[in-house]
């Protein structure tokens, strides 16, 4: 049997669907991959945090100008 995919596969998988460009074969892929739920939901924090604080830092950027 295949070792499970990594940390960084569900890192990028999780990107990939905050931007809303998941193809519908990817998603299945790694369904079948067995993607690990808690890398998921580590990557998942891990990329709304970033997205939150770069909203935060783009309206200090324009407040201050």
């Amino acid at each position: 049997m295949a070792d499970k995919p990594g940390f960084l596969y569900s890192l990028k998988a999780v990107l990939w669907s905050f931007v809303g460009l998941r193809r519908k074969r990817d998603f299945d892929a790694d369904n079948q991959q067995g993607l690990n739920p808690l890398h998921v939901i580590i990557a998942a924090l891990l990329a709304a945090a970033a997205f939150i604080g770069l909203l935060i830092t783009i309206v200090k950027l324009v407040v201050a100008t």
